[in-house]
């Protein structure tokens, strides 16, 4: 049977516990080192001023009554090891061991200290004794050495020492470390259950969390827009697909009903057609936008000659500029661009045919497709009846018209630019619109000079390597 494994909740409580146990177990650590080196240091400094007095002490009796003093300090039990060295560091005397089992003490620090400088001291581990010991040492007036020593605890054994009442201690934190997280987490949670998510900016609350009610705000505003947007666009679909499906009906219905004359029949069949290609175009449109916006097109990219692509649809539109007699011309030179043909096609496609659609008729419609310092770059220009500069930024929304009543006796959709506007969002590139009231109207997008094409690219770093 396979076991569960268990997890630690990612909650804000336990994250406190561990931010507070870390933050406990270093000062627990730093505390313990710290406390073991001031009790060290302590029982050390208390160690060396009692050795030390007691030394004194020996050797005033020394030089009184002789060595003599040391065979009646034999009959006493002391913790102190009393030895006396003579100057060529021989063992006249040891309170511990045979003088003829110990070897020369001429090599030692506290012996050398003593016959340079009347005393000397060391901290060492004795051999003789197996135990860490405090050396002190003093010349006599014999000229031999009275050395005193007493076994002492090292830093290792110290905080070994310490070691159980550390332990009771670090278990009380770690109770203390839950406590207070579970405290601390009950105090800064229950401000933030009282949010008012509907109104974050209105809250009165941590200053950390502005940052955080700010961004709710603005994403509140901006699922407000979109759902706004989404009801618009719903209303305006069902409007605008509406009135060309009423006008098929109509005149449908007329023709059944027997209520045309034979001669009138080719007219409304025409009205039909009209009405079934603007309902075809209409809704062709809407699958473009709603597969630009689910981001569910083709994404092979490859390299196209912007040029040559819009050289093919102005060829394309030739019947609907030459029903209007209007000029169009291309001017520039060839420039590759790494993007999505089908999109591409589109976004040209479109911004062409609404300079023939809102232009007057025997107007010009120039196009000019090049490279510019920030990359290449389709111009559009026309002399048609232009646009306010009010609705510059609004022409690139759905279903919006400057001029409903001409837009729909020229055949716009009010879809056209939404899709030029997305298309360019795909491809990272910018749209700007340059227009006025009778002066005609000039749109040109701009791509971005880093998404040249990988063959450009693949020459470029051959020419550079050749």
């Amino acid at each position: 049977m396979r076991k569960t494994e268990l997890k630690k909740p990612n909650s804000m409580k336990w994250k406190i516990q561990k931010s507070m146990m870390a933050i406990l177990a270093v000062t627990f650590v730093l505390f313990y080192v710290i406390l073991s080196l001031l009790l060290y240091s302590r029982n050390l400094s208390v160690l060396q001023t009692e050795l030390k007095q007691e030394a004194r002490y020996i050797q005033t009796a020394i030089n009184i009554s002789g060595a003599e003093y040391l065979k009646q300090m034999d009959e006493v039990d002391i913790e102190t090891r009393v030895t006396q060295i003579a100057e060529d560091g021989e063992v006249l005397y040891d309170s511990r061991r045979d003088t003829d089992s110990l070897e020369n003490h001429s090599g030692r620090r506290e012996v050398i200290g003593a016959l340079e400088n009347g005393s000397g001291e060391d901290i060492r581990r004795s051999v003789t004794v197996g135990q860490d010991m405090y050396y002190y040492a003093l010349l006599l007036n014999d000229g031999t050495v009275l050395r005193v020593a007493r076994s002492m605890d090292n830093l290792v054994s110290t905080a070994v020492a310490l070691l159980p009442v550390m332990g009771a201690l670090a278990i009380l934190l770690v109770l203390l470390a839950m406590v207070l997280a579970a405290w601390q987490t009950r105090r800064l949670i229950k401000p933030i259950n009282a949010l008012d998510l509907e109104h974050p900016l209105e809250n009165e609350v941590y200053e950390e969390l502005n940052p955080l009610l700010t961004a709710m705000d603005r994403q509140n505003k901006e699922k407000e827009a979109v759902a706004n947007m989404r009801k618009e666009f719903s209303a305006n679909v069902s409007h605008e697909l509406k009135t060309p499906l009423t006008s098929i009906s109509g005149y449908a219905e007329i023709m059944k009903n027997g209520m045309v004359r034979p001669s009138d029949i080719p007219v409304f069949s025409e009205r039909i057609y009209k009405e079934a290609r603007r309902l075809i175009t209409l809704v062709e449109d809407i699958i473009k936008l709603s597969k630009l916006d689910e981001e569910s097109v083709e994404v092979e990219k490859e390299n196209v000659d912007l040029f040559d692509l819009t050289r093919e649809i102005i060829s394309r539109l030739s019947p609907q500029a030459a029903q209007k007699n209007i000029y169009t011309e291309l001017t520039g030179e060839p420039v590759t661009y790494f993007g999505i043909r089908q999109i591409l096609d589109e976004m040209i496609y479109n911004v062409c045919e609404n300079a023939l659609k809102y232009n007057n008729d025997y107007g010009r419609v120039s196009v000019w497709v090049g490279n510019t310092l920030e990359g290449p770059r389709v111009s559009v220009s026309d002399t048609g009846i232009g646009i306010p500069k009010e609705h510059h930024e609004r022409i690139f929304e759905r279903f919006y018209r400057v001029d409903k009543s001409h837009s729909k006796e020229r055949g716009g959709t009010g879809l056209g630019l939404s899709i030029v506007k997305h298309g360019a969002l795909l491809h990272g590139a910018k749209v700007s619109v340059d227009s006025a009231p009778g002066r005609g109207t000039k749109i040109g997008i701009q791509f971005p000079k880093n998404s040249s094409s990988s063959d450009n690219t693949e020459k470029e770093l051959k020419e550079i390597d050749g």
